[in-house]
């Protein structure tokens, strides 16, 4: 519990001998590096996912234990349901078991001042520091304070010694459902506050706890976060849309949708499109990584994408049930990809769809220079009163 960064188990014991003790054998050990080679889209890479799955394995055996405070400041909780409620294997559960949480109000046993004197006595020494939740800046924080203090100062204090920051879930990448307009507690995402470390944002509402377990196991073999895109998201796990990967793309492709979730075209499993899915706007890893070991994610399941894994998808992607908006374009083959369409629907769009778009992406690249550039999503449909709130932000 009061291990530091350097620290591993009792008697200097790495990943791969925990491991061992724990009954886990090298096969179901390589199986899981190859696993997370395929997820961190290694094939693409020298040498293939085999190189990178041995080197994952290699740097993993020997990785110490990290100690990790996991703040939850302004939200529901569902996060953290998600990573503990999930299917895994036994390897993403001992990878989450790895890590030394050393404080964590949901899971731990101590309250109040006990509580207060575990996170004090965490932050004083290196860490890995998680935070669920967004963090109110209006009327001095009151609408979320731990301890008699507002989350912005719990924040503040616990990321001084942080080497990286992992915000999980849409509420700590921007706010998420509090931001929404008029976003009444002025709530913003961890990077608004923590500028001077790195922040990796795993977005989604919640996330899937697959990707959390991914970025740990990333971190954790190469001391370093991964590459991120412009909104600081892993790119293994958010650099391509939904749609792209999606399940019923052919359907889209020979347009065939359903109009409504009980008519014919439904039941066959066909697009969703019409019925308000915004996975052509989407970029996630639910069509790849799925759901509960695979099981399922909505879209396979008969209900369109919410875009969730998008910042101000409350404000933006709304009414969830509308389609978006100029996205159809006629003309367009079956082997047209969701860039392409999304480049037509530049083309077709009125107003300030298109211009609003570009302007967001030159915003960014001007901000975050040194983040990858993005893709410009010209088929959100932004609104003058979502512009004014960039503008804040």
């Amino acid at each position: 519990m009061n291990e530091s960064m350097d620290d591993g188990w009792p008697g200097g014991e790495g990943f791969r001998d925990y491991l061992a003790r724990r009954g886990v054998t090298r096969r179901d050990f390589l199986s899981f590096c190859g696993r997370m080679a395929v997820l961190f889209g290694a094939a693409s890479l020298p040498g293939g996912g085999r190189a990178f799955a041995k080197d994952v394995a290699e740097r993993l055996s020997g990785a110490k234990r990290p100690s990790v405070i996991y703040l939850q400041l302004q939200e529901c909780t569902g996060c953290v349901e998600s990573l503990l409620r999930s299917g895994s294997s036994p390897i993403d559960r001992l990878i989450l078991e790895q890590i030394s949480l050393d404080y964590n109000e949901l899971l731990m046993a101590p309250s109040g001042t006990a509580a207060e004197e575990v996170l004090k006595e965490a932050e004083g020494r290196p860490h890995l520091l998680l935070v669920n939740g967004s963090v109110p800046l209006n009327d001095d924080g009151v609408y979320c304070t731990i301890g008699g203090d507002s989350a912005l100062n719990v924040l503040k204090r616990a990321a001084q010694k942080a080497s990286a920051v992992i915000a999980v879930g849409a509420c700590a990448e921007y706010g998420c459902v509090q931001a929404a307009s008029p976003n009444l507690t002025g709530a913003v995402g961890v990077s608004d506050v923590i500028t001077d470390r790195p922040v990796v944002n795993i977005s989604g509402c919640p996330p899937i706890a697959e990707t959390i377990t991914a970025t740990l196991t990333y971190y954790l073999a190469y001391g370093h976060t991964p590459p991120l895109d412009g909104n600081g998201r892993p790119l293994f796990a958010y650099g391509q849309r939904i749609h792209d990967k999606c399940p019923r793309r052919a359907s889209f492709d020979a347009g065939q949708f359903a109009d409504s979730f009980d008519d014919e075209n439904a039941r066959q499993g066909h697009c969703l499109y019409r019925l308000g899915c915004k996975g052509p706007a989407t970029f996630a890893p639910c069509a790849t990584v799925e759901w509960n070991m695979g099981q399922s994610f909505p879209i396979k399941a008969g209900h369109p994408c919410l875009g969730c894994t998008e910042r101000h998808f409350y404000d933006r992607m709304t009414p969830f049930y509308d389609r978006l908006p100029g996205f159809m374009v006629p003309g367009l083959g079956v082997e047209a990809t969701a860039n392409t369409i999304g480049i037509a629907a530049v083309a077709a769009s009125v107003g300030g769809v298109a211009v609003h778009s570009a302007a967001t992406v030159i915003a960014k690249k001007r901000t975050k220079k040194a983040r990858p550039e993005t893709l410009p999503l010209a088929v959100l449909g932004d609104t003058e009163k979502r512009e004014d709130q960039d503008k804040k932000t």
